[in-house]
């Protein structure tokens, strides 16, 4: 019996006009996806009434976005609904490449032991969109107008009037603001006259849900040239309930309209299992059909239309950065807006908001946009280097790396103009970083307890000082107080781990950690005294070891601006050796000279490489350089596959 997500369906909602008397809506948001529903339980999470349109009469329905990453799980504790969404979810932490037969990369995500939740876990868009509409319907400040579609728009520097068509005729609203979060096929974006700028990939992808009780582990699985399809590149992961999504590349010769038929889909499935030795019946659920897009506006405030999500950019879905990163957007627009909306900040801090989450678009197009080029490449370039890349690693694993799908993290704001700069040479988690949670321990009156950093933080700012006596502890507790007055209502907490030996008592207005084999500033890179004031979405606003400094916090945000004193943060870890920068830097580089090589001459360019890459080399490593190459795996193993359920 299928265990398949099906949307309930929701009643048109009857709703009257705005009246030419009537005080404007504080926000409207225009799209229920999640990125919209978390703008919207974000703001009333800060006391500011939200009415949300929706066009359809139900949430999403199939996969489409899988893949949710430790820091959406994170945003989605935060806006309140992670504990329903946490339950039902399918965590994983790595994966497998195949060429043909055989095994290529071996894959796993960071997790640490004071990791609170794992890097990465499975589950339809549809069941989080269902959870977070429960969430939504339940709170009182959130009104929700279903099957109701924005059919015009009228902008004035005060407010925005929306036209609404409804099952009960048009209707008319008028906001002081307006969250356009309807998508890659944004109609706001429309009728705003805007239009995304970037790069769309070449390559399609047929993608289906099946219902299938297999024993595979629950992994990410990629086959490149697989025997059951040749050409092709099939990826598989598990979802809950013993739901596989499965997606594979089409030819460019292939008419795409006839693949997505699904006797087609159904035929490419049935041989790929059959591949694997299944033995288990299988249902097609659900299936769609997609491309690679690097897109975004320019510009993502445009007056009072603010814009977020797929509606704002859109990624490429190698390393499953769309939704995740919609998350990110989600919760900066909330509390950004949310200031402005209470007059604790003024308009520049939404331009800022456009600033970082553009940037952030920039980040995960650049890692993604490689992944897109291993797993469709686009010309005759990169998929010649793509091919030499899958045969070397075949019997040379430290080639390996370059097929990684470099999978969503938590992106950076380093340049965004609310970052206080840092003393030249500070390292650790800097500025800009995003603070991710992790296990630490409370000090209550009955003793220590376990807890989170995400917990004791709270949802809005937090002052987090490190290696602190009983006099800073006080001092940052006062600037905690202060704080929250000229912010409110957003809430400001002060959390301290206490200098070894300094007594530093627990109050109302203070949380101590209990640390004393000082992990934490460790893990922070923190010296004794230094605070960290971390923003609501997680990310490191300043770090300062002068606790004077933290009362010019408020001056700062409020118009968007930083210190001027001190160097922009600007590094970005990375967990790649020399050696594989170095592989990666050979591969984009040889990639792109094949491509601007005259079609002619493609093999006297790469002789002519050869030559003067060997010269430059000892004999024996040429010959061993040569011998690998001559190497080609292509060998079709027959009986069992070497990816079988004993392995995979």
């Amino acid at each position: 019996m299928s265990t398949y997500f099906q949307p309930q369906k929701y009643p048109a909602t009857e709703f009257a006009s705005t009246g030419a008397t009537d005080e404007a809506l504080p926000v409207v948001v225009v799209g229920a996806g999640p990125v919209g529903m978390g703008v919207a339980l974000g703001l009333a999470q800060r006391g500011i009434p939200v009415t949300v349109l929706e066009a359809a009469d139900q949430v999403s329905f199939g996969s489409r976005a899988i893949c949710i990453s430790r820091h959406s799980l994170e945003v989605a504790a935060r806006l309140g609904f992670g504990p329903e969404l946490e339950k039902i979810v399918l965590p994983w932490v790595g994966g497998r490449s195949f060429y043909r037969d055989e095994q290529v990369l071996h894959f796993q995500m960071a997790h640490g032991e004071h990791d609170v939740r794992g890097p990465m876990v499975n589950v339809s868009q549809s069941e989080i969109e269902q959870i977070m509409t429960d969430t939504l319907l339940a709170h009182p400040l959130i009104t929700f107008h279903w099957s109701s579609s924005v059919a015009g728009v009228l902008r004035s520097d005060e407010d925005v009037t929306l036209d609404v068509d409804t099952a009960f005729g048009s209707r008319r609203l008028r906001a002081r603001w307006v969250v356009a979060a309807d998508g890659g096929r944004s109609r706001m974006r429309e009728l705003a006259g805007i239009r995304l700028q970037g790069n769309s990939y070449q390559g399609n992808y047929v993608i289906a849900d099946i219902h299938w009780e297999s024993t595979l582990p629950a992994e990410r699985m990629v086959w490149f040239d697989p025997p059951s399809n040749p050409g092709s590149t099939i990826i598989m992961h598990q979802q809950p309930r013993d739901i596989w999504r499965i997606d594979y590349q089409l030819d460019s010769s292939d008419d795409a309209e006839l693949e997505t038929q699904e006797d087609r889909i159904r035929d490419r499935i049935t041989r790929h299992l059959d591949w694997l030795e299944n033995d288990v019946p299988w249902t097609l659920e659900w299936h769609g059909f997609y491309r690679a897009h690097a897109l975004a506006l320019e510009d993502f405030t445009h007056g009072r239309i603010l814009f977020a999500g797929d509606a704002a950019h859109l990624v490429p879905i190698f390393g499953v950065r769309g939704l995740n990163s919609g998350m990110e957007d989600a919760e900066t627009l909330a509390w950004t807006l949310a200031a402005v909306v209470h007059g604790t900040a003024d308009g520049s801090l939404l331009q800022a908001y456009s600033s970082e989450r553009r940037a952030a678009w920039r980040q995960n197009v650049d890692n993604a946009g490689k992944s897109t080029l291993i797993m469709s490449p686009g010309s005759h370039g990169y998929r010649t280097t793509r091919d030499a890349v899958l045969a070397l690693a075949t019997t040379r694993p430290e080639f390996g790396h370059l097929i990684n799908p470099r999978q969503s993290s938590a992106t950076h704001a380093h340049l965004s103009p609310l970052t206080w700069p840092v003393a030249e040479g500070t390292t650790g988690v800097l500025p800009g970083d995003p603070m991710e949670d992790r296990r630490v321990r409370v000090v209550t009156a009955e003793g220590s307890v376990e807890s989170s950093l995400n917990r004791v933080r709270g949802t809005g700012f937090a002052l987090l000082g490190v290696g602190v006596d009983a006099a800073g502890a006080r001092m940052i507790a006062a600037h905690a107080s202060a704080l929250t007055m000229a912010l409110s209502p957003e809430s400001v907490r002060a959390v301290v781990v206490p200098a070894p030996g300094a007594a530093v008592a627990a109050a109302a207005d203070l949380t101590v950690l209990d640390d004393p084999d000082g992990a934490l500033p460790t893990a922070l890179g923190a010296s004794a005294g230094e605070c960290f004031v971390i923003r609501p979405d997680g990310l490191v606003l300043c770090r300062v070891r002068d606790l004077s400094l933290l009362g010019n916090v408020h001056d700062h945000l409020k118009t968007a601006t930083a210190p001027t004193l001190g160097v922009v943060p600007a590094h970005t870890e990375t967990t790649a050796t020399p050696d594989e920068l170095l592989r990666e830097n050979v591969w984009m580089g040889l990639s792109e000279a094949l491509d601007q090589a005259d079609e002619s001459d493609r093999e006297g360019f790469l002789t002519r490489l050869a030559l003067l890459l060997g010269s430059q080399s000892g004999l024996r490593e040429f010959e061993e350089a040569l011998a690998a190459a001559s190497h080609v795996s292509g060998k079709v193993c027959s009986g069992t596959p070497r990816h079988s359920h004993a392995d995979a």
